[in-house]
């Protein structure tokens, strides 16, 4: 239901049996240095807590919690641990309305998360990618990630993400889902990551650079305010991305795609500032227009270029291959080639190698050079290898 713009959620009646996953959480808030001002029932879900933090600072968490276990799973593999996205009756699963809560003004916290209690520790997911929640689906953790979470805290990994019998295509875009472990007294530290994760939108890609950032994080780390705003000192997303807040406010009211989420924008606004001081470059003219490139490029030497920017992807192939996907997030039910790039819609490939790197630069690959679709010769790859072989620079591509 939605009321004055803010999205309220779906009550569930759930068993008393899973009170333990709310003590859980409220046991964390406290690990966490909160004080509980308000808590839901045990017996609804998703929970909502009114928490006081270190920084005197009153959150409101509304948080949907799925119990993960061990459980031997016919053809899974034997090394994970099992979640289920389940509320109601599974009668209602595929008729109902189950979209997931959202306060549009910001003040409450929208978190997804899976509760191993074997492990004591949560598991974070991407709200948007489990919205409207998918009924009686089942989400996997490897033992390592699950040992490494509990050894250092807070891991960061990616789990592959398939289409299914129900979905056409993949939940997360590229196939590669971020995930992240922690213990309880880190769910602060969670909160922080995930307001800036769903406030900017963040693509897979980001939203695994950032988490992985917040490793080291605290959301307190002076006594100050989760926001972290106070005394005129830069918002850490501005040290983050190396840019200000009032370049980064401009990039998202000037990009049509973006006002919603930031998504690539910010790897488009590095790319266009590195191609201005380009001194084979004469020309930039941004194209902010669906089923457009990203860029109109003048050469100096002549040649006119349109260049498609890409966030390469966190995670490298076995041999030290950076890889990035190209692909577009819809396609057309009657055209299943439309997802893919065909080789005439743009002439070069530009990879932000920030998620692997953490470095803003770039990798420039011809259009006509990418590996092209097993099915679709005349369509582009959705996952291409970055070697050696790529240019350092527009024109060198």
């Amino acid at each position: 239901m939605t009321f004055a713009g803010r999205r309220y959620a779906r009550v569930y009646e759930v068993s008393s049996r899973r009170g333990d996953l709310q003590a859980f959480l409220q046991a964390a808030a406290e690990a966490a240095g909160c004080r509980i001002l308000f808590a839901s029932p045990r017996t609804r879900a998703p929970s909502y807590l009114g928490v006081q933090g270190p920084g005197d600072e009153r959150l409101g968490l509304l948080v949907y919690l799925f119990r993960m276990s061990r459980i031997a799973t016919r053809n899974r593999p034997d090394d994970e641990s099992k979640g289920q996205i389940r509320y109601g009756s599974e009668s209602s699963w595929h008729t109902d309305d189950h979209q997931v809560g959202k306060d549009i003004a910001g003040v409450d916290t929208t978190l997804i998360l899976g509760v191993h209690l074997e492990y004591g520790l949560f598991i974070g997911l991407d709200p948007r990618l489990y919205d409207p929640l998918p009924m009686g689906i089942s989400f996997y953790a490897k033992d390592a990630d699950l040992h490494d979470a509990k050894v250092q805290g807070w891991h960061v990994w990616e789990r592959v993400n398939r289409a299914g019998s129900v979905r056409a295509a993949p939940r997360a875009q590229g196939g590669l889902e971020t995930m992240v472990g922690f213990r309880p007294e880190r769910l602060l530290d969670y909160v922080k990551f995930e307001r800036k994760a769903s406030d900017f939108g963040l693509d897979q890609p980001l939203r695994f650079s950032v988490a992985a950032a917040h490793r080291e994080l605290t959301a307190y780390p002076d006594g100050n305010s989760l926001s972290n705003l106070g005394g005129g000192r830069p918002h850490d997303l501005e040290r983050l991305f190396d840019i200000s807040s009032q370049e980064l406010l401009e990039i998202i009211s000037t990009r049509n795609r973006l006002q919603v989420a930031v998504r690539g924008g910010v790897a488009e606004h590095h790319l266009e500032k590195q191609l201005r001081v380009d001194p084979a470059v004469q020309s930039v003219r941004r194209l902010d227009r669906d089923g457009q490139p990203d860029f109109d490029v003048q050469l100096v030497r002549g040649r006119r270029l349109l260049v498609e920017c890409k966030n390469a992807s966190p995670k490298l192939y076995k041999n030290g291959d950076y890889k990035v996907e190209v692909q577009k997030t819809r396609t057309s039910k009657s055209d299943p080639a439309s997802r893919y790039y065909r080789t005439d819609q743009f002439d070069v490939l530009a990879a932000c190698m920030y998620a692997p790197t953490g470095a803003w630069t770039f990798r420039y690959r011809r259009a006509a050079e990418l590996a092209p679709h097993g099915d679709y010769p005349h369509r582009i790859m959705a996952l291409q290898r970055i070697t050696s072989d790529w240019a350092r620079d527009v024109a060198g591509a």
